[in-house]
């Protein structure tokens, strides 16, 4: 009779390992990211006391959660309402002009040829890989020149110079958009206009919504360029607010006054920062996925 013997199985030992290996990256990573996030929202439902002694995982109560809001909304007379309105304000509008402003410049950059057109798009690129920090100075003298510093314009028209959106239409019409489907409405007489109105731009929804949500967190979480630009308290938006009522934390801060806020407070105030990002997202994630993956191949 034949001997059987076990079969050694070192592929089935090597997706063993291999998942392992996974579940420990996956797991480090959930430790890094995950457990702050958890702490935060668990931050605001704590007085300053539990926060510092107690188990910081552990959730505090409904009570306390509401005196941080109290106390959070009567600093300044409800500053913070007053910083989330600058901040739709200041996104909003700067969204409505860089969709208008980055759709049709990177239609035009794909499928139209012109003078200069190599040189502007090199440009774009510069600009683009520029970090925003370099270009605070150069802003702060135009915007000082025209006598728009301290005004909400000096937020919106920067924010509103996205070259990022320019260039990702661009990609997204040069691979993704059939020429020869804009090539055929032309033959038949439609204008340039209407084909972009009429073809192109319903065919680049995803990448509208790409775009804008880029644009919309880029100008929400922007900091440094209204801190420059806004010298008073009503004007700023809410990350700059943020700053502030940090300052105002006695732990950070020793030389605060009456004006001081606590830190479960700044952990509200720090949620209700993220959470139009964070819905947005959530609103737009199918036009996101869509959009990341419009041009990954090319027919």
């Amino acid at each position: 009779m034949p001997h059987n013997t076990p079969r050694p199985r070192p592929a089935l030992a090597r997706r063993q390992g291999s998942r392992l290996s996974v579940a420990a990256v996956l797991l480090a990573f959930t430790v890094f990211f995950v457990l702050p996030v958890l702490w935060l929202l668990l931050a605001a439902t704590k007085t300053d006391q539990q926060l510092v002694h107690g188990n910081p995982l552990s959730f505090g109560s409904w009570h306390a959660l509401k005196a941080n809001w109290h106390a959070l909304d009567s600093f300044q007379d409800g500053a913070i309402l007053t910083w989330l309105g600058n901040s739709a304000l200041y996104a909003g509008v700067s969204l409505v002009i860089t969709l208008c402003v980055a759709v049709p410049a990177g239609y035009a950059l794909a499928m139209t040829e012109f003078r200069g057109r190599h040189v502007l798009l090199v440009s774009t690129l510069v600009v683009m890989l520029m970090p925003n920090a370099t270009l605070v100075v150069p802003l702060f003298l135009e915007i000082n020149a025209v006598h728009l510093i301290g005004t909400m314009w000096s937020i919106i028209l920067p924010y509103s110079f996205y070259p990022f959106g320019v260039y990702l239409t661009y990609i997204y019409f040069t691979t993704a958009v059939p020429k020869d489907l804009l090539a055929a409405a032309r033959m038949d007489g439609c204008s340039e206009f209407g084909v972009f109105r009429h073809i192109a731009l319903p065919l680049a929804t995803p990448v509208v919504a790409l775009v804008g949500f880029f644009s919309f967190v880029a100008n929400w979480t922007n900091y440094f360029l209204p801190y420059v630009m806004l010298p008073e308290s009503d004007q700023m938006p809410i990350q700059v607010g943020v700053g502030t009522l940090l300052s105002s934390v006695p732990s950070f801060n020793p030389t605060v006054g009456s004006l001081a806020i606590e830190r479960p407070q700044l952990a509200l105030a720090t949620l209700l920062a993220i959470t139009p990002v964070l819905v947005v997202f959530l609103f737009s994630q199918r036009f996101l996925v869509t959009g990341m993956l419009a041009g990954a191949t090319k027919e």
